[in-house]
């Protein structure tokens, strides 16, 4: 608590939402590998469910993935590389799936 200058107790103002490291897995350039930081929680029930699937097939910290196409029209479905597999999901699925974008070795791309 502060005191403003009339003397009455003010609440510090609230601190901003830090948003999560990294960028969605919807957002991940076609091809660019990135890491998992995290499966962001949901507020609604139904969609912690889905969260709750997404992390069960393995999207979860550490894990390397790589957006391989989309689908079209809209860009949906999104087809994800995790490990040796590859999954098809909404843009709404992958928007829970925060990744950290991984430096690519140019010799490696050709």
């Amino acid at each position: 608590m502060r005191i403003d200058p009339l003397g009455a107790a003010v609440a510090p103002a609230p601190l901003p939402a830090e948003a999560p490291a990294g960028l969605s897995l919807c957002d991940l350039p076609l091809h660019a590998p990135a890491q998992v930081l995290q499966v962001t929680l949901p507020q609604q029930a139904t969609e912690r469910d889905l969260v709750l699937r997404l992390v069960e097939i393995g999207f979860v910290p550490g894990e390397r993935v790589r957006v391989i196409a989309h689908g079209l029209p809209g860009g949906e479905p999104i087809a994800v590389r995790l490990g040796d597999t590859t999954f098809a999901l909404r843009r709404f699925e992958a928007g829970f799936i925060r990744v950290q974008p991984l430096a690519t070795d140019a010799k490696a791309a050709r």
